[in-house]
């Protein structure tokens, strides 16, 4: 502080000017000042000694620094996500929006708050202990509704985690499975493919199908979204690309040479379809490999603002693969309704059964580097199984416990006391 004499002239009434004089006190400057504020977060990271950014350094972004343009932002709408998952998400968004503006009062959706969201899972847990929903099901739902909240605020799910692995043990322990499609291994396959009619057209597309699921393990997403340019046709075998998966959400794509068999004879049926839309005019490179095909065996025609083009849907190609399995007589296997998956875990189990690493499974079925899915959920030998590992145990009584004996009785013999070196000799036990 400071002492200071201020002065200044005051009129009079009549005109004549006193000097009155102010005696007070001056503030140091910085007293003067507003407080520093400083900006905290938690991903503030502080050496020793140092302080926070100040409030009043941030950036002085400008109004037009944060407009997109009418491009942007019609740009930014286009899907990032494919088809199915986008189908699934927005199926289970508009449930968790619906029931939020049931609740008495409404609550909002999109942020929505982490109470909501837990409730929201209660409720799903309660539905599923009724028997409408499975575990894993309701687990799925959440992830997709905790995905698309915005980044920054989104909900805590460790509350509605707890309670699902808490539903999942009892569920396990009352009996629960999860239902998984059976294996279409080669002997299902060959079975499958032997029974349609490669006299048609339709049959050259279904048999070709049926061959390219099982050797390139691929799912009905990868198959539906196939080009023509993407299969390469050579004397031995094919080469695929498959440009897009769920483990490769960027596009990097992942190609690979398959050898052709005698049993499944890739080359043949290859080039068997491919004549098919070359005849049809439908054999460009950009054009889908696979075709929905009238009973006549032309092409059928889609609206031209269709959002898939010329594309099959994937779930049209996995009715197809059923009505496949179904004219061979095998809809089911094991009990279990065959599905598209069943011959990528067909082909699975059988490079399992082959020896074939867990390394280079993954490899093949575009599996994440250092997943154990392939082990764990895509195994599904047929009916009890032949791979036991106790199976390589010796039979106790067998050559080696002969041999054991023998040895054991040679010791006795030549022992002074007549007593085996570990004790059991006469009323040894």
């Amino acid at each position: 502080m400071s002492a200071e004499r201020l002065e200044r002239p005051e009129p009079e009434s009549d005109g004549a000017t006193d000097l009155i004089v102010y005696e007070g006190e001056l503030l140091d400057a910085a007293d003067t000042t507003a407080p520093v504020r400083y900006v905290v977060t938690q991903h503030t990271m502080l050496a020793p000694g140092e302080l926070p950014p100040r409030a009043d350094e941030r950036p002085a972004w400008g109004e037009h620094e944060f407009r997109l343009t009418d491009e942007d932002v019609a740009d930014l709408d286009e899907p990032d996500l494919a088809e199915n998952t986008v189908i699934n998400r927005d199926s289970t968004v508009r449930a968790f929006t619906a029931w939020c503006a049931q609740q008495k009062p409404p609550h909002l959706s999109h942020p929505c708050t982490t109470t909501t969201y837990t409730r929201y899972g209660l409720h799903l847990i309660r539905l599923g202990k009724a028997g409408k929903y499975k575990p894993d099901s309701v687990g799925a739902y959440m992830s997709r509704i905790w995905n698309w909240q915005p980044v920054d605020l989104r909900p805590d799910p460790s509350h509605f985690k707890a309670r699902l692995r808490a539903w999942r043990r009892e569920w396990v322990a009352a009996g629960g499975e999860v239902k998984r499609a059976p294996a279409v291994t080669i002997g299902y396959n060959l079975r499958i493919i032997d029974a349609t009619d490669e006299t048609t057209s339709i049959g050259k597309r279904d048999a070709f199908l049926a061959a390219l699921a099982y050797v390139n393990l691929h799912r009905e997403m990868e198959l539906a979204d196939q080009l023509v340019k993407r299969v390469k046709v050579h004397p031995t075998g094919l080469f695929v690309t498959t440009a897009m998966s769920k483990t490769d959400q960027t596009g990097k794509g992942a190609g690979r040479f398959i050898e052709d068999r005698e049993d499944l004879q890739l080359v043949r049926r290859a080039r068997a379809w491919l004549d098919v839309l070359r005849e049809l005019g439908a054999d460009g490179p950009d054009d889908p490999l696979f075709r929905a095909l009238t009973k006549k065996g032309k092409l059928r025609k889609y609206p031209e603002d269709r959002k898939r083009g010329q594309r099959m849907r994937p779930g049209s190609l996995n009715e197809r693969l059923q009505v496949l399995a179904e004219r061979a007589g095998v809809p089911y296997i094991d009990g279990k309704k065959v599905t598209s998956h069943s011959w990528r875990a067909g082909a699975n189990t059988d490079l399992i059964a082959a020896g074939v690493t867990l390394k280079e499974r993954n490899e093949v079925g575009r599996w994440a580097e250092g997943s154990k899915t392939a082990d764990t959920v895509y195994d599904r030998t047929h009916g009890v199984g032949t791979r036991d590992p106790l199976a390589r145990v010796p039979l106790y009584g067998g050559p080696a416990h002969a041999a054991v004996q023998q040895a054991r009785a040679s010791e006795a013999s030549e022992s002074p006391n007549g007593a085996d070196h570990d004790g059991e000799g006469r009323g040894g036990r």
